[in-house]
Formats: structure tokens, C-alpha cells, sequence
């Protein structure tokens, strides 16, 4: 597993953002139970995960109420199982149930994400491959999720269209040629990073020609994939990418490529079952 990568600068305002579509003009069925009733809360696992997002948690309960109190029993990077318990809560009851939501939202997709993470990473742990994420990320919760994918053992790719260059094949053809695209990409910005799709081992070939540090693999054959690894003979990092999944991966994994980049690390996981009961 990665070592704890740092909590986004963003956590604050998507936090925000979240609890403003939640409770609008305000939380009106909270207003059923007294100002004064104070609650003791748990949140419990419903089925194995590994457990993330608690800093998000953290951040709603700041927001709805400075005073309520969160005690966690599990951090993230974690395994759980069904039944733990996560974490004791305390405080007001109305302000709890105002919560509970958006934090159970939170704490249940980025789980979900760091869960599908460790196990895509635990498949090719036998290698010396890096997987990386995408930027198929829900929208919104864009630093979160890489975050989470971290915290499952993958790692970040670019975090957006402002951080490296990606030149695939739209990009390749509105220049005229790979080495026309990288060319350009070095004059505007020599201090990002350059990654360039090829299709075929022919652009392979010009590919390696240029000062492109990473060559994207798309949709290659295992086979031709093998042989793009012994052509480019460590000179820059190969990464295949193009629906790869579970069933796929430890094969291609094992060709020998310096990367595997999964969209479905943050765009298929399935939010992890969990629950706040009052005590």
C-alpha cells in the first residue's frame, strides 16, 4: 500500500458544496426532535471494505456543528468487516441526523474506491507494473477519489488537462503527426510531463523518436504488447490502458509494461454498505 497520500486542499469545499445541495434552506424533519436532545451515535460496517474517507467525514460534522464529537475505531487503509464498528459519535441529535447523509455519502463511495483499489492492486502485486487511475472520476469528487484510489495501493495519473500532456489519437491527427504533437507540447510547456498514445508498433516507432517520456499502449494484443516492451527496451515508461479489467489484468501486467491506467477504479466502484444507528 501507498503511504498516506495528502488530504486534497479542496476537502473543505467539496464538503461544502455537498452539504448545500443536502440541506438547502434547512434540514425541516430534524426539526421534529428538540433543540436540546443530545445523541449517541456508532457507524457500522455492513460488509468487508477498505475503509476510507474519514477526514471527510470529519469535515461535515465541523460544518453542520463544532460541537459534535466523532471517535474513530477504524482509519483509512483499514480492512474492515461486517459489523465493526467505525466510529462513536456525540452530540446534538438534531445536528447528527442533519449529517448523517452527506458523511455516510462520502465515507461509502471513496470506501468503495479505495476497496476496488486494493483488490486491482493486490492482483498484480506479484509485478513490478504501477496502476494508475483516470480521469473518469465522479464528477465533483474528482481529488477525492484519486485520494482514495492511493489509499487502496494504485496511484494518480494527471489529475486534469492543466498537469501533463496526453496526446492521443485526436490530438495526433489535428497536428499532422505524433512528432509534430510532442514537438509542440515541449515548446509550450518543456517543464510538464509528455505521454503519447500510439495504436500500432509503427507509431511505437516514431514515438520513441521524440522526448515523450511515456508511450500509451491502446488497445494493444498481448502479444504485440510484448514486443513493444523488448522495442522500447526501458527507454521510456510503457502504459497500456483501454478496458482493461480484473479478468485481463495480470496478464497484461505481466508483459512487462511500466504502467496499467483503469477507469474502473473510480468509474465502477460500488459504494460500500454502511450505516449510523443511534445508541
Amino acid at each position: 500500500m501507498n503511504n498516506t497520500p495528502h488530504l486534497p486542499a479542496d476537502l473543505s469545499m467539496t464538503v461544502a458544496n455537498a452539504l448545500r445541495e443536502d440541506i438547502g434552506s434547512g434540514d425541516i424533519t430534524a426539526q421534529l426532535i428538540t433543540e436540546t436532545a443530545v445523541a449517541k451515535a456508532q457507524i457500522l460496517s455492513r460488509e468487508h471494505a477498505v475503509l476510507c474517507g474519514t477526514a471527510w467525514v470529519n469535515e461535515v460534522l465541523l460544518q453542520v456543528d463544532p460541537a459534535l464529537q466523532i471517535v474513530w475505531h477504524a482509519q483509512d487503509g483499514d480492512r474492515v468487516v461486517p459489523n465493526q464498528r467505525l466510529a462513536t459519535l456525540h452530540g446534538s441529535a438534531r445536528h447528527l441526523l442533519t449529517a448523517e447523509r452527506c458523511a455516510l455519502n462520502f465515507l461509502q463511495t471513496l470506501s468503495g474506491t479505495a476497496t476496488v483499489s486494493r483488490h486491482y492492486a493486490s492482483l498484480v502485486a506479484h509485478t513490478k507494473v504501477r496502476l494508475l487511475d483516470t480521469r473518469k472520476t465522479l464528477p465533483g469528487l474528482r481529488t477525492a477519489q484519486k485520494y482514495a484510489v492511493a489509499i487502496g495501493g494504485c496511484h494518480n495519473h494527471r489529475m486534469g488537462l492543466y498537469d501533463a500532456f496526453l496526446i492521443k489519437e485526436n490530438h495526433i491527427d489535428a497536428c499532422g503527426s505524433i512528432t509534430t504533437a510532442v514537438g509542440r507540447a515541449r515548446e509550450l510547456h518543456p517543464d510538464k510531463p509528455v505521454e503519447v498514445e500510439v495504436e500500432t508498433l509503427m507509431q511505437l516507432q516514431e514515438a520513441l523518436t521524440t522526448d515523450a517520456q511515456t508511450i500509451m499502449l491502446d488497445n494493444f494484443e498481448l502479444n504485440a504488447m510484448r514486443e513493444a516492451v523488448m522495442i522500447a527496451g526501458g527507454r521510456v515508461r510503457l502504459e497500456a490502458s483501454g478496458g482493461i479489467n480484473q479478468n485481463t489484468l495480470v496478464a497484461i501486467a505481466e508483459t512487462g509494461v511500466d504502467y496499467i491506467s483503469i477507469g474502473a477504479l473510480t468509474k465502477d466502484c460500488k459504494a460500500i454498505d454502511l450505516s449510523m444507528r443511534f445508541d
